[in-house]
């Protein structure tokens, strides 16, 4: 379990803040709340799950995540989402089941 919003940031130790999240996305995320958009070069909040729809700021090509909104985007670089290490967990995931 891992803040959505850190506690430096005024986020709370509550369930409406706590998230499941791997290690790697929470050493990559910190104390964030934004990232920069890589395709309008704007600042963007990051994915937030209590309170964004994953479908509506992602979508999958293969093992590949895409960002389809500037919170998406921002979120996948930020995450570094698509790093050699999670391509490679993803494509065992495949070879036993499928992502969605």
């Amino acid at each position: 379990m891992e803040h959505i919003v850190a506690r430096q940031h005024g986020g709370s130790d509550g369930p409406d803040n706590l998230a499941l999240a791997c290690h790697r996305c929470n050493l990559h995320k910190g104390p964030n709340l934004t990232g920069i958009d890589p395709q309008t070069r704007r600042p963007a909040p990051l994915f937030h799950p209590r309170r964004h729809r994953w479908s509506e700021r992602f979508n999958f090509e293969g093992v590949l995540i895409h960002g389809i909104s500037a919170t998406g985007r921002a979120t996948v670089q930020v995450l570094a989402m698509n790093d050699a290490r999670r391509l490679e967990v993803r494509r065992e995931i495949l070879k036993h089941g499928h992502l969605d």
